[in-house]
């Protein structure tokens, strides 16, 4: 798996569980309030996403990730389990990949685990048994998943509306009025000056209407590559132990290969 893949599916993932990001998106409305604001308009949407968000405390569910090379006519699912869980001030995530699909082949056993601890993200690779460790922040000062997820991918990269329309285009896709959706899908097209212009072309996500949280994610690369993300069957709010986010390097694994943090301006 390339280190752009790796990043996408860690960092979406952690964008995803975290209560943060939504509430940092509207922090520029000044003077909006939820009820004086159209229902069906963006800003509306995120509020109300930003309401559920924050008052998330652990999620725990499905996962599966899809990576769709077009040009190449290769597609691989991987499917796993997700954790997250604020633990005081900081949180905790973990992804468990268990198993692949590639192309028209069977579905086999492939293990991949992803921790994020405030300061780590750690990459643990059954197949080829080995460990990778990438410094996210200073020691002494742990992030939030968001925090960690908003310098990576551009999604999760704003932290004001007028910060994402600045570099997207922003729109809220129409629902067939005979047939109602159980989700509310926003688009957003990278404009050309867009910071991103480089790497995505669109993003695509899905709000659960019932559950009021991001169900499911579609980004296109610059090199039509498709990164799709479903998360299915949610837990919200229950409790999950701080030993599932602990790990211990296997047996005949090499030493963890560390990648530190890139200072500013290096």
């Amino acid at each position: 798996m390339s280190k752009k893949i790796i990043t996408n599916v860690a960092i979406i993932l952690l964008w995803t569980v975290s209560p943060c990001w939504a509430c940092r998106c509207t922090e520029s409305l000044a003077g909006c309030q939820p009820e004086e604001a159209d229902a069906n308009s963006v800003e509306a949407i995120l509020e109300q996403l930003r309401q559920k968000t924050a008052e998330l405390k652990s999620y725990q569910g499905q996962i599966e990730y899809r990576f769709i090379q077009p040009l190449l006519e290769s597609e691989a699912l991987r499917k796993g389990v997700l954790y997250y869980a604020k633990f005081g001030k900081q949180s905790k995530m973990r992804v468990n990949f268990e198993t692949l699909k590639q192309d028209d082949e069977k579905e086999q056993k492939y293990i991949e685990h992803y921790i994020f601890d405030g300061i780590w993200l750690t990459h643990i690779n059954y197949q080829i048994k080995t460990v990778r460790r990438y410094q996210v922040a200073e020691p002494n000062k742990p992030v939030d998943a968001f925090d960690a997820a908003s310098k990576n991918l551009p999604i999760i990269g704003f932290n004001k509306i007028d910060d994402l329309k600045k570099q997207f285009e922003v729109k809220l896709v129409e629902q067939k009025k005979d047939k109602p959706e159980s989700f509310i899908q926003l688009h957003l097209k990278v404009k050309p000056d867009s910071i991103y212009k480089d790497d995505y072309i669109s993003i695509d996500f899905w709000i659960d209407k019932e559950l009021g949280l991001p169900a499911k994610e579609v980004a296109v690369s610059t090199e039509e590559d498709i990164y799709e993300i479903k998360f299915l069957k949610p837990k919200l709010n229950k409790k999950i132990n701080k030993e599932v986010f602990e790990y211990k390097i296997p047996k005949g694994f090499g030493e963890p290969e560390i990648i530190p943090l890139k200072k500013q301006g290096k």
